[in-house]
Protein backbone atom coordinates (compact mmCIF):
# COMPACT_ATOMS: atom_id res chain seq x y z
CA UNK A 1 0.00 0.00 0.00
CA UNK A 2 1.05 3.64 -0.33
CA UNK A 3 2.14 5.77 2.38
CA UNK A 4 0.57 9.13 3.72
CA UNK A 5 2.65 12.16 3.73
CA UNK A 6 1.64 15.26 5.65
CA UNK A 7 2.69 19.26 4.86
CA UNK A 8 1.70 21.95 6.89
CA UNK A 9 0.69 24.65 4.16
CA UNK A 10 -0.85 28.44 4.82
CA UNK A 11 -3.39 30.72 2.50
CA UNK A 12 -1.67 32.68 -0.19
CA UNK A 13 -2.88 35.76 -1.50
CA UNK A 14 0.20 36.65 -3.54
CA UNK A 15 -0.37 35.54 -7.25
CA UNK A 16 1.11 36.43 -10.47
CA UNK A 17 4.78 37.46 -10.62
CA UNK A 18 5.09 38.60 -7.60
CA UNK A 19 5.17 34.79 -5.99
CA UNK A 20 8.85 35.53 -6.79
CA UNK A 21 8.90 37.47 -3.11
CA UNK A 22 8.24 34.07 -1.90
CA UNK A 23 10.43 31.95 -3.54
CA UNK A 24 13.09 34.23 -2.28
CA UNK A 25 12.01 33.42 0.84
CA UNK A 26 12.28 29.85 0.86
CA UNK A 27 8.92 29.36 -0.10
CA UNK A 28 7.24 27.41 -2.79
CA UNK A 29 3.46 29.00 -4.05
CA UNK A 30 0.90 25.51 -4.98
CA UNK A 31 -1.92 25.42 -6.01
CA UNK A 32 -4.90 22.56 -5.43
CA UNK A 33 -7.55 22.09 -7.72
CA UNK A 34 -10.20 19.00 -8.44
CA UNK A 35 -12.86 18.35 -9.05
CA UNK A 36 -15.51 18.96 -6.62
CA UNK A 37 -13.87 22.81 -5.32
CA UNK A 38 -12.29 25.87 -7.02
CA UNK A 39 -8.77 26.10 -7.32
CA UNK A 40 -6.98 27.27 -3.87
CA UNK A 41 -3.31 29.40 -3.94
CA UNK A 42 -1.22 27.75 -0.64
CA UNK A 43 2.24 28.12 0.42
CA UNK A 44 4.37 26.08 1.11
CA UNK A 45 8.13 26.11 3.29
CA UNK A 46 11.02 24.48 0.39
CA UNK A 47 12.52 21.95 2.57
CA UNK A 48 9.26 19.85 3.91
CA UNK A 49 7.73 20.09 0.49
CA UNK A 50 10.97 18.66 -1.20
CA UNK A 51 11.36 15.90 1.37
CA UNK A 52 7.66 15.42 0.63
CA UNK A 53 7.89 15.26 -3.01
CA UNK A 54 10.88 12.87 -2.91
CA UNK A 55 9.39 10.01 -0.97
CA UNK A 56 6.10 10.55 -2.40
CA UNK A 57 6.54 10.55 -5.62
CA UNK A 58 3.14 11.10 -7.69
CA UNK A 59 1.39 8.02 -6.29
CA UNK A 60 1.28 8.19 -2.72
CA UNK A 61 -1.04 10.40 -1.15
CA UNK A 62 -0.20 13.89 0.58
CA UNK A 63 -2.36 15.45 3.32
CA UNK A 64 -1.61 18.83 2.82
CA UNK A 65 -2.93 20.80 6.36
CA UNK A 66 -4.63 24.18 6.67
CA UNK A 67 -5.72 25.74 9.71
CA UNK A 68 -6.25 22.04 11.03
CA UNK A 69 -7.95 20.82 7.82
CA UNK A 70 -6.96 18.13 6.22
CA UNK A 71 -6.98 17.92 2.34
CA UNK A 72 -5.34 14.23 0.51
CA UNK A 73 -4.06 15.35 -2.56
CA UNK A 74 -1.49 13.84 -5.20
CA UNK A 75 1.60 15.70 -6.69
CA UNK A 76 0.38 16.06 -10.48
CA UNK A 77 2.64 18.62 -11.55
CA UNK A 78 6.00 20.07 -10.29
CA UNK A 79 7.60 23.06 -12.08
CA UNK A 80 11.32 23.66 -11.82
CA UNK A 81 13.67 25.83 -12.46
CA UNK A 82 15.31 24.59 -15.90
CA UNK A 83 18.84 25.21 -14.64
CA UNK A 84 19.17 24.95 -10.93
CA UNK A 85 16.31 22.20 -11.00
CA UNK A 86 14.67 23.97 -8.24
CA UNK A 87 10.93 23.70 -7.79
CA UNK A 88 9.06 26.85 -8.41
CA UNK A 89 5.62 25.87 -8.28
CA UNK A 90 3.49 22.55 -7.62
CA UNK A 91 -0.35 21.85 -8.85
CA UNK A 92 -1.92 19.14 -6.46
CA UNK A 93 -5.07 17.45 -7.58
CA UNK A 94 -7.23 17.42 -4.14
CA UNK A 95 -8.81 13.34 -4.08
CA UNK A 96 -12.15 12.15 -3.43
CA UNK A 97 -11.38 9.20 -1.32
CA UNK A 98 -14.93 7.99 -2.30
CA UNK A 99 -14.44 7.72 -6.14
CA UNK A 100 -11.90 5.45 -8.66
CA UNK A 101 -9.06 7.43 -10.00
CA UNK A 102 -6.77 5.86 -12.75
CA UNK A 103 -2.66 6.48 -11.92
CA UNK A 104 0.72 5.80 -13.63
CA UNK A 105 2.63 2.81 -11.30
CA UNK A 106 6.04 2.26 -11.73
CA UNK A 107 7.77 -1.28 -12.07
CA UNK A 108 9.86 -2.25 -10.03
CA UNK A 109 11.98 -5.47 -11.48
CA UNK A 110 13.45 -7.96 -8.69
CA UNK A 111 15.35 -11.58 -8.74
CA UNK A 112 17.99 -13.13 -11.28
CA UNK A 113 17.30 -14.13 -14.48
CA UNK A 114 19.25 -17.76 -15.00
CA UNK A 115 19.23 -17.02 -18.76
CA UNK A 116 20.84 -13.84 -18.35
CA UNK A 117 23.24 -15.24 -15.72
CA UNK A 118 24.79 -17.62 -17.78
CA UNK A 119 24.51 -15.06 -20.89
CA UNK A 120 22.71 -17.28 -22.97
CA UNK A 121 19.96 -14.80 -23.39
CA UNK A 122 19.19 -10.95 -22.97
CA UNK A 123 16.33 -9.22 -20.63
CA UNK A 124 14.35 -7.01 -22.91
CA UNK A 125 11.54 -5.25 -20.80
CA UNK A 126 8.45 -3.07 -22.06
CA UNK A 127 6.60 0.08 -20.59
CA UNK A 128 8.17 1.40 -17.54
CA UNK A 129 4.55 2.08 -15.72
CA UNK A 130 1.38 0.09 -15.41
CA UNK A 131 -2.07 2.32 -15.83
CA UNK A 132 -4.32 1.10 -13.07
CA UNK A 133 -7.83 2.64 -11.72
CA UNK A 134 -8.88 2.14 -7.63
CA UNK A 135 -9.88 4.15 -4.63
CA UNK A 136 -7.20 6.23 -3.01
CA UNK A 137 -7.24 3.83 -0.37
CA UNK A 138 -5.96 1.14 -2.44
CA UNK A 139 -3.18 2.71 -4.30
CA UNK A 140 0.16 1.27 -4.52
CA UNK A 141 4.09 2.60 -4.92
CA UNK A 142 4.88 0.46 -7.60
CA UNK A 143 4.58 -3.49 -9.21
CA UNK A 144 7.25 -5.90 -8.31
CA UNK A 145 8.27 -7.67 -11.52
CA UNK A 146 9.75 -10.72 -10.43
CA UNK A 147 12.24 -12.26 -13.39
CA UNK A 148 13.82 -15.35 -11.52
CA UNK A 149 10.95 -17.65 -13.64
CA UNK A 150 12.55 -16.15 -16.96
CA UNK A 151 15.23 -19.04 -17.25
CA UNK A 152 14.72 -19.95 -20.93
CA UNK A 153 14.94 -17.55 -23.87
CA UNK A 154 11.55 -16.83 -25.05
CA UNK A 155 10.42 -17.13 -21.33
CA UNK A 156 8.51 -13.60 -21.04
CA UNK A 157 6.16 -12.22 -18.31
CA UNK A 158 2.55 -10.27 -19.76
CA UNK A 159 0.16 -7.72 -18.31
CA UNK A 160 -2.25 -10.64 -18.02
CA UNK A 161 0.47 -12.70 -15.52
CA UNK A 162 -0.06 -9.53 -12.93
CA UNK A 163 -1.02 -10.56 -9.56
CA UNK A 164 -2.63 -7.46 -8.11
CA UNK A 165 -5.52 -6.66 -5.32
CA UNK A 166 -8.80 -7.79 -6.78
CA UNK A 167 -10.24 -3.71 -5.82
CA UNK A 168 -7.06 -2.56 -8.53
CA UNK A 169 -8.30 -2.60 -12.53
CA UNK A 170 -5.38 -2.83 -14.93
CA UNK A 171 -6.16 -0.99 -17.48
CA UNK A 172 -3.21 -1.48 -19.85
CA UNK A 173 -3.80 -4.39 -22.74
CA UNK A 174 -3.40 -7.90 -21.24
CA UNK A 175 -1.46 -9.38 -24.22
CA UNK A 176 1.12 -6.18 -23.52
CA UNK A 177 4.61 -7.54 -23.05
CA UNK A 178 6.55 -6.79 -19.75
CA UNK A 179 9.54 -8.45 -19.89
CA UNK A 180 10.92 -11.26 -22.21
CA UNK A 181 14.31 -12.90 -22.59
CA UNK A 182 15.69 -12.79 -26.27
CA UNK A 183 18.40 -14.42 -27.73
CA UNK A 184 21.50 -12.12 -27.94
CA UNK A 185 22.58 -10.22 -30.87
CA UNK A 186 25.71 -12.51 -31.44
CA UNK A 187 24.06 -15.60 -30.88
CA UNK A 188 21.36 -14.83 -33.60
CA UNK A 189 23.70 -13.24 -36.11
CA UNK A 190 25.12 -16.80 -35.90
CA UNK A 191 22.45 -18.60 -36.68
CA UNK A 192 21.36 -16.07 -39.72
CA UNK A 193 24.68 -17.03 -40.78
CA UNK A 194 24.08 -20.35 -40.56
CA UNK A 195 21.05 -19.89 -42.03
CA UNK A 196 22.52 -18.46 -45.31
CA UNK A 197 25.07 -20.58 -45.59
CA UNK A 198 22.21 -23.62 -45.87
CA UNK A 199 20.07 -21.69 -47.87
CA UNK A 200 23.38 -21.67 -50.50
CA UNK A 201 23.64 -24.91 -50.04
CA UNK A 202 20.35 -25.45 -51.38
CA UNK A 203 21.02 -23.62 -54.16
CA UNK A 204 23.94 -25.22 -55.20
CA UNK A 205 22.58 -28.00 -55.41
CA UNK A 206 19.20 -26.75 -57.15
CA UNK A 207 21.76 -25.38 -59.49
CA UNK A 208 24.09 -28.44 -60.40
CA UNK A 209 20.97 -30.90 -60.67
CA UNK A 210 19.54 -28.72 -63.25
CA UNK A 211 23.11 -28.59 -64.78
CA UNK A 212 22.89 -32.53 -64.83
CA UNK A 213 19.77 -33.29 -66.28
CA UNK A 214 20.80 -30.21 -69.41
CA UNK A 215 23.66 -32.03 -69.66
CA UNK A 216 22.06 -35.47 -70.14
CA UNK A 217 19.61 -33.88 -72.29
Amino acid sequence: MAENFVIEAESRQIVGKKVSQLRRQGIVPVTIYGPKAAPVNLQIPYRPLQLALMKAGGTNLISINVNGKSTPVLAREVQRDILRNDIMHVDFFAVDMTAKITIDVPLHFTGESAAVNSKRGILVTGPTTISIETLPSHLINQIEINISDLNEVGDSIHVRDLKLDSEITVLNDPEEMIARISQPAAARSEEDAAAEEAAAGEVEIIKKGKADEEDAG
